[in-house]
Order: structure tokens, then sequence, then C-alpha cells
């Protein structure tokens, strides 16, 4: 069972790589990674990406409506749950936060990986910004004794 355990597991491993690569083309074929084409978009000069994210929205949103209507089994074995939040002050502390190191670096997580392996090292720059929010949230939340992804808070083990 263990064998079959970790051959699902190395196959997840790689359907998500062969996603992440695709996921990553789309990006650079749209310029995403490019910071003259996020700055263009932040002055409102340029409403392509504009149009990038509400089509991506337009398609995923009623499709994921309809798998969890449809109680859809996700790959890992569970239903696919979406979680529902009423906007608190977090929510828009982290969008202000993250939309402002968006305008300073013209990126965000993934167009700085495209970035990085189209040969733009600055985005290096991006990529250690975000591991370093990542951890300065990773200790609030220890400092906090609370983990979870922001929208779930569980009380931790040592509390």
């Amino acid at each position: 069972m263990s064998s079959t355990r970790s051959a699902n597991s190395s196959l997840m491993n790689l359907v998500g790589l062969c996603f992440g690569i695709a996921f990553g083309a789309v990006l650079a074929a749209s310029n995403l990674h490019e910071y003259d084409t996020i700055h263009s978009m932040l002055r409102l000069d340029d409403f392509e990406v504009f149009w990038f994210m509400a089509s991506a929205i337009a398609v995923s949103a009623p499709m994921l409506w309809w798998l969890e209507r449809r109680r859809h089994v996700t790959p890992l074995g569970g239903p696919l749950e979406l979680s529902r939040s009423k906007p608190e002050r977090h929510h828009y502390q982290g969008g202000a936060l993250f939309g402002i190191g968006w305008a300073i670096a013209g990126t965000c997580p993934a167009p700085a990986l495209v970035m990085v392996s189209s040969g733009a090292f600055l985005g290096l720059v991006a990529i250690v910004g975000i591991f370093l929010g990542l951890h300065l949230r990773e200790r609030q939340q220890v400092d906090a004794l609370t983990s979870g992804d922001g929208e779930h808070r569980v009380a931790s083990a040592t509390a």
C-alpha cells in the first residue's frame, strides 16, 4: 500500500510540474513576466492584463462552482469545498502589501519565476522578497500561536 501511495504522490508531482510549466509558458507568451507590461497595466495605459485576469475568472469561477455542486472528489481524495469568508482587516492589509510589492517589483510570485527562467535575474530579488515575506508571516503565526492559511486558523499544538 505504501508503494501505491508513493506512486500516486510521484504522479501528482509530475502532473503538478507539467501544469506549472504550462502555466509559466502562458505567462511568458502573454509577456506577464515583463516589467513594462505590468507597469503599463498599473498606470492604466494598457488593459490587456486586466482582460487576461478577467478571462481566467470567467472560466474558473463557473467551473469551480459546477465542480463543487457536483461534489467533485479532488485528486487527493477529498471533496472540493471552496472556502468563503467576509473581507476582514487582514485581507485589506495583505492586498495592499501585495499591491505595493507588485507595483515596485513589477512582478508577483509566478511571473518572478518566469523572469528568472527567461534570463531576467532581477527576478531573483523579487523571489528573495517573496520568501522574506513568507518567513515574516510564519514568525507572526508562531508568535500568535496559530497556524493555517490565513482563512482557517487553528491553535497550535504547543499552546
